[in-house]
């Protein structure tokens, strides 16, 4: 099976390339193909964390991004996109989600802009790559709509993603044993993590709720991602149902 490996900068996905990298160094195997999805408003941050890391482990990450969305905004954040300058591919997307409006703001977070950003950009990716799969960092206490979800979830081809397998290897952590683990064995985070950001997406629409570390925070009695802009976390089930991860 040719998989790669979604790595986001977060604490979660960053936890997740770790593992594999040390299961290939042992066992003397290459890695896989890693990718980020740029949606279009990356944390500085994250990008450097991202640069970094791959450098001191030797990993080449494919950047990916929807450039057609983007060119189409004049890459400014906020503005007008004409669903008609679009390409075929994004037009059928966007007819797919049964918005019918002639045009969405470039905004990632958004219904249409999540799904065209990530959602859209990962299927592209899977089928150029012929991916049959690939790892990602998701665990069930971090969001209800994947509180269900299985190690091994298979995705059937369907008209618009191929068909291909998600790896979940860290479902059952906790929030607070991802931080445990990065701490014992001295994995590295991204600094937004110190400065009081507890889970990380685009960077207008996620705001930290405290100045204190995350991993100091009361994680068994507040909710992770408070932080992240709430009308998407409402609207989760629904993405993933469309492939979101």
């Amino acid at each position: 099976m040719v998989v790669a490996t979604a790595w986001t900068g977060g604490k979660d996905s960053t936890l997740v390339l770790w593992l594999i990298k040390q299961v290939c160094d042992e066992e003397g195997l290459p890695m896989p193909r890693c990718f980020c999805i740029d949606e279009g408003d990356m944390f500085d941050e994250v990008r450097e964390f991202l640069e970094r890391v791959g450098r001191e482990w030797n990993i080449a990450v494919d950047i990916i991004h929807n450039n057609d969305v983007s060119a189409a905004a004049g890459g400014k954040l906020g503005a007008m996109v004409k669903v008609k300058a679009l390409n075929k591919r994004n037009r059928q997307e966007i007819e797919r989600l049964g918005y019918e409006e002639e045009q969405f703001p470039y905004e990632p977070e958004s219904f249409v802009g999540n799904h065209l950003m990530k959602t859209v950009t990962l299927n592209i990716y899977l089928e150029e790559k012929s991916l049959q799969g690939f790892f990602e960092g998701i665990r069930w206490d971090e969001q209800e709509s994947r509180a269900n979800e299985k190690y091994f979830s298979p995705r059937p081809a369907t008209a618009y993603s191929p068909d291909h397998m998600r790896i979940f290897p860290i479902l059952h952590f906790l929030e607070r044993e991802i931080w445990e683990t990065h701490f014992a064995f001295d994995i590295p985070v991204c600094s937004l993590y110190e400065k009081g950001y507890r889970s990380l997406g685009a960077r207008i629409t996620t705001m930290k709720e405290s100045d204190v570390p995350a991993w100091d925070q009361d994680l068994e009695n507040t909710y992770e991602r408070g932080g992240r802009r709430q009308d998407k976390e409402h609207l989760m089930k629904r993405l993933r149902e469309l492939g979101y991860m």
